[in-house]
């Protein structure tokens, strides 16, 4: 791990732009998959030297790299994390009006994929710090910078940190994923299948063989009609089951003996997985089985905690208008930083809900620099 820290107090969020440093990074293609962070995340490295803030480079594997910021405060509190991720999703085959890496702004919104899943955040956050790294003998605790890799996927830089220990620092822990500057307090547990059928090669001169795309076809008609028994939630809608890729087969001329589907089910906190593992099993058909690729748990704080309390006041006073407590069905970090923790959470971010994933992605320049203030102001007020 390469380790590299300033200690200068001269400069802070007044000589750091984050619309243009986010027109930068937008501009640079880290879609997971294939990943590669790096020049992202070198880029948020050396921001973060210059504006006076610790930052540690770790480039855990080939092209992917996770950045941790430190702002020090005088250790009477543990740290606030603020976390954000470097990756984004595929751009997708559907065309888009402008250039998805273009960072272009017009009509008051900067366009391009990662602007509001959650490039954003990101220079919100980093300027949040650049402000506070003039003031941090007056901060109780740290600020801590958790910026992942792989996030989109499989949670790699989240991983990553947890095996370096980070978790045990965290007091506190804000995160950026979209929101719409308002809290969202509780995301949705994702549990990823696999479907794979067995089938006998065949041919259409003799024998016909099983075919295991038809096999895997049958199952996917059931798990449709699939309905899961699961507790409602306020803030939440109801489970869902949504196929992500299917494979199978080697040649147009020949029966397929092998064909697997991998498939999204997420689900609200307190529901046992398992049971929804045994649900699916039930459905499949004789020559199918099913495998659990990954499980990410869902993460809940109550609206009345009072570091929820607190980013909603803080939210409500950069907005001029009250924030919804909200939830989400997506995941973040969170769901790998604070597994077996009970410590404040709350999700606060630039971009917009639904936006994720979509042609055109955007996100509102005056969203990124309230949540950079908002950020701030969380900061001070949780580690006074």
């Amino acid at each position: 791990m390469a380790i590299a820290a300033a200690e200068r107090s001269d400069v802070g969020q007044g000589n750091f732009d984050p619309i243009r440093f986010l027109q930068q990074i937008v501009a640079i293609d880290s879609c997971d998959p294939p990943g590669g962070e790096y020049q992202v995340a070198k880029l948020v490295h050396d921001e973060l030297l210059a504006l006076g803030v610790e930052s540690e480079l770790d480039e855990f594997r080939p092209g992917r790299a996770n950045v941790l910021g430190r702002v020090r405060g005088s250790g009477g509190k543990p740290a606030l994390v603020l976390s954000s991720h470097m990756d984004t999703v595929p751009v997708g085959t559907v065309p888009w009006k402008r250039p998805p890496f273009s960072g272009e702004v017009a009509q008051g919104r900067l366009f391009g994929r990662g602007s509001s899943d959650m490039k954003s955040a990101l220079a919100a956050m980093i300027a949040a710090a650049g402000a506070l790294v003039k003031s941090r003998h007056s901060l109780k605790g740290d600020v801590i910078l958790a910026f992942t890799a792989g996030e989109s996927a499989n949670l790699l830089g989240a991983r990553r940190f947890a095996e370096q220990g980070l978790k045990y620092e965290i007091g506190a822990f804000l995160c950026g994923e979209p929101s719409d500057l308002d809290v969202i307090v509780v995301e949705k547990a994702a549990l990823w299948l696999r479907a794979t059928a067995t089938g006998r090669l065949g041919h259409v001169s003799g024998d016909a063989g099983i075919n295991a795309i038809s096999a895997i076809c049958a199952f996917l008609a059931r798990l449709d009609r699939l309905e899961l028994d699961c507790p409602t939630h306020p803030l939440l809608d109801g489970p869902t089951i949504r196929v992500g890729r299917i494979e199978g087969g080697s040649a147009v001329n020949l029966t397929p003996d092998c064909c697997f589907a991998d498939f999204d089910i997420r689900i609200p906190p307190g529901v046992d997985h398992s049971a929804i593992v045994k649900r699916v099993e039930d459905i499949a058909p004789q020559h199918l089985a099913i495998s659990i690729l990954d499980f990410k748990p869902a993460v809940e704080r109550l609206a009345g905690d009072d570091f929820v309390k607190l980013c909603s006041e803080i939210c409500e006073r950069h907005c001029d208008r009250r924030p919804e407590i909200r939830g989400a069905s997506y995941y973040s970090d969170a769901t790998i930083l604070l597994d077996g923790l009970s410590v404040p959470f709350a999700i606060i971010g630039p971009g917009e809900l639904g936006l994720s994933g979509q042609p055109d992605e955007s996100v509102a320049v005056d969203n990124v620099v309230k949540a950079a203030s908002i950020y701030e102001d969380v900061a001070r007020a949780w580690l006074s």
